[in-house]
């Protein structure tokens, strides 16, 4: 980590919180916070408070806050606030396995994290382990730390030790041409990239053709590889945060490069919020809905050709 003394410089904290830099900038003079101090070169250093403020102003703006609405609060009501939207704690409830997973998250044991992650995933088939526990997981997860039970290296190693596994399942697949041919990618402004690699975990056990560009790919590039590569779809997801004009606008204006025998698909929670469909768009906001359309296209295919 990039710190100087007890405070981060603007790289360490845009990786720390997933707040980019232009992002923190434009907070400082908008809302006067963050207040970093400088150093001996005149780079922004970030104080550990300011830091631990931005990661639960972040976690809170994922839950669909805006971000003007939590700037003046302090830590302590931020994170009351997060405790009382993260909902209630659920340790008598909660699955067996989303509990191991928590605890061995919290005590730290990396390699027993690993093994159960890929043990679940032999036993249930990497469809299953998707929809079945790491969507519930990610939600538990993601529960987690909004009550302060978990900090951010923690998350970081789940997140990273689930998409070895993922990485590692679908690698297991031959990689032969496939129909469809699915383009993955998400817009500018959109750093969350769990959702493509659970979607190609899903599509690629179906024969279907995945390409992933990965996270934030600006929508001429997508337009270009949608080309290049001639594919049938191309598929975008967004977490609940991303903001809905920008989805909007960005998606109909991708509708419009891209030719009309590509189909356009927009997933992941934030499509929730959406009050209207789009011209050319489907919206997918729960995980089978991604099946769901493969096998209503290939159904179109098998009928054109009859």
């Amino acid at each position: 980590m990039q710190a100087s003394g007890f405070a981060l410089n603007i790289s360490a904290v845009e990786r720390e919180t997933g707040l980019s830099k232009d992002v923190l900038r434009m907070w400082e003079r908008r809302y006067g916070f963050p207040e970093p101090g400088r150093d001996d070169n005149a780079e922004r250093q970030y104080p550990l408070d300011q830091v631990a403020k931005l990661r639960i102003i972040k976690r809170l703006m994922d839950t669909g806050m805006r971000p003007g609405k939590l700037m003046q609060r302090s830590l302590t009501e931020l994170n009351n606030l997060a405790e009382s939207r993260s909902g209630p704690r659920r340790e008598a409830t909660t699955p067996a396995l989303e509990r191991d997973m928590l605890t061995l998250l919290t005590s730290h044991n990396a390699t027993g994290l690993q093994h159960a992650l890929a043990n679940a995933l032999m036993r249930q088939g990497v469809q299953r382990f998707v929809t079945e526990t790491v969507a519930p997981l990610n939600r538990a997860v993601g529960d987690a730390w909004m009550r302060g039970d978990l900090q951010v290296f923690e998350e970081h190693l789940y997140a990273e030790q689930l998409q070895v596994a993922l990485r590692t399942a679908i690698n297991a697949f031959p990689r032969q041409p496939g129909v469809p041919k699915v383009l993955l990618t998400t817009f500018p402004g959109e750093h969350h990239g769990l959702g493509l690699l659970m979607v190609e975990a899903l599509l690629v056990p179906e024969g279907a053709q995945c390409i992933s560009l990965g996270t934030q790919t600006p929508i001429d590039d997508i337009h270009k590889a949608a080309l290049a590569h001639k594919v049938n779809v191309v598929a975008l997801s967004f977490s609940e945060a991303f903001p809905l004009r920008q989805a909007g606008e960005g998606l109909a204006a991708l509708r419009r490069h891209l030719p009309g025998t590509v189909a356009l698909w927009a997933g992941g929670e934030m499509t929730r919020r959406l009050r209207k469909s789009l011209p050319g768009v489907a919206l997918m906001p729960a995980l089978g809905d991604a099946l769901a359309a493969l096998k209503g296209r290939r159904t179109e295919a098998d009928e054109s050709l009859r």
